[in-house]
């Protein structure tokens, strides 16, 4: 039997939510479940209407992005777990090819490359992830910032239980945190060198409207780990 993927959605007022819907429902793995989680929200939730029958629709009081994905991960079901922000699209091939990825070595946390995109769905660029040559490279790259783009991330079910979920603490930094723990515990993120997410950048998004408060959370984040991780590193001749 075909293992259980479900697709989370956070959706706090955003205009491009149809296209990351289209692209969860076109899938050539057909999700089990797609989970939007309105964090919140009060503008374009009618973009959402149209397609009530095919996804879970779950409300909840504004709490940043961290807390939309905790809800819809407590919520889901399936046997992996994958994070498409309502901005973003996924190409038809992105569940089919990493859960393969995944179930082949036996993973529990990978991510992807992925293109940008404009506010247009225009491509703007290809293959924009930091590809690293070996293993200690990628993890010294955690020392001076995040190479991953959540939005690339699968996650089998297994890790919450190891590791725990978002840090609802950390607004913009969740991601960054939590690969940290992943890497700490044992299950380091392992990429799969194929773009199969659509990235956008526009005005609107929140990595350029709060970049100063970003990048003070994100020192802050790194401080917390930076002594284990150089640890790690060192251990292992690196």
């Amino acid at each position: 039997m075909n293992p259980k993927v479900s697709v989370i959605i956070p959706f706090y007022n955003c205009p491009y939510i149809e296209q990351a819907l289209q692209s969860a429902l076109s899938q050539s793995w057909q999700p089990y479940e797609i989970i939007v989680v309105d964090d919140g929200s009060t503008a374009h939730m009618d973009r959402i209407m149209p397609y009530l029958p095919k996804i879970h629709y779950l409300g909840k009081s504004n709490g940043g992005t961290a807390s939309a994905l905790n809800h819809g991960i407590k919520h889901s079901t399936g046997d992996y777990v994958v994070w498409l922000s309502s901005d973003d699209m996924f190409y038809r091939d992105k569940i089919n090819n990493q859960v393969l990825f995944m179930e082949q070595n036996r993973l529990l946390i990978t991510y992807t490359n992925f293109n940008f995109i404009n506010g247009e769905s225009q491509l703007t660029e290809m293959n924009a992830a930091a590809v690293f040559s070996n293993h200690l490279d990628y993890l010294r790259c955690f020392l001076q910032g995040n190479p991953i783009n959540g939005c690339t991330v699968m996650f089998k079910r297994e890790l919450f239980g190891a590791i725990g979920l978002f840090d609802e603490a950390l607004p913009y930094t969740h991601d960054y945190d939590l690969w940290f723990r992943a890497i700490l515990n044992g299950y380091p993120p392992i990429m799969l060198n194929q773009s199969l997410t659509a990235y956008r950048r526009h005005s609107g998004m929140g990595t350029l409207k709060h970049y100063d408060v970003i990048m003070a959370e994100a020192t802050a984040t790194n401080a917390r780990y930076h002594g284990l991780l150089r640890g790690l590193i060192t251990s292992m001749g690196g």
